[in-house]
């Protein structure tokens, strides 16, 4: 059972750093793999519109699952919160309350569950979910643009690919800078691991065929 704490922003710090990392992944894993050697305008028109199509898609795809992962937690504190509720046994509920939390203090846990109010028939999405799901199509969609888009300016395909490059590496460790920050680790430390993880990770993909 996961209680959330009312927060001012929908998505926290990992969540935002998890779909920026997964966009830049997605879109290194095009850039990275045409030959500049050969490449001619087609083919790098055809990788601009291949890569946002693709983080476009995944952006969306993305976001339903997040919308599906907020309906399933909400149908499953909804029937904890009804069980404890609808409990005459206080072993029983405590026994509930256990095999969700584990605390320490389970009256009190069970007296505050019992004065809440009772939860819907049906888990619903709320506004909150649907600026969460925006905001995780966004973050995957955005952040391919900054990548892609010197190969839509610039003529010169080895030049455009290097910028690319190092607007890349300069997001992927800014990813790892926010994630230290929010982590409490050292962050420039974890800014260049989160470069060579990304760097990884994109062979690792293009290695596969993705």
């Amino acid at each position: 059972m996961s209680i959330r704490h009312t927060r001012n922003r929908v998505l926290d710090p990992l969540e935002r750093f998890s779909e920026i990392v997964f966009g830049l992944i997605m879109v290194l894993s095009f850039t990275c793999a045409i030959s500049i050697t050969e490449v001619g305008r087609e083919d790098v028109h055809a990788m601009f519109v291949g890569a946002i199509g693709c983080n476009f898609a995944w952006g969306i795809i993305d976001a339903a699952f997040y919308l599906i992962g907020c309906l399933t937690e909400q149908g499953h504190n909804a029937v904890l919160l009804r069980d404890v509720q609808q409990s005459v046994d206080p072993v029983k509920a405590r026994q509930t309350i256990a095999e969700a939390l584990q605390p320490s203090d389970m009256y009190r846990i069970h007296t505050h569950l019992k004065q809440q109010s009772a939860p819907p028939s049906h888990p619903r999405l709320t506004a909150e979910n649907w600026r969460g799901a925006v905001g995780v199509f966004l973050l995957v969609f955005l952040s391919t643009l900054p990548v892609v888009l010197p190969f839509m300016f610039l003529h010169d395909a080895r030049l455009a690919l290097h910028i690319s490059n190092g607007i890349a590496i300069a997001l992927l460790f800014g990813s790892g800078h926010m994630l230290a920050h929010y982590a409490g680790l050292s962050r420039i430390p974890t800014g260049l691991a989160m470069v060579a993880i990304g760097a990884a990770l994109v062979a690792l993909t293009i290695a596969f065929g993705g």
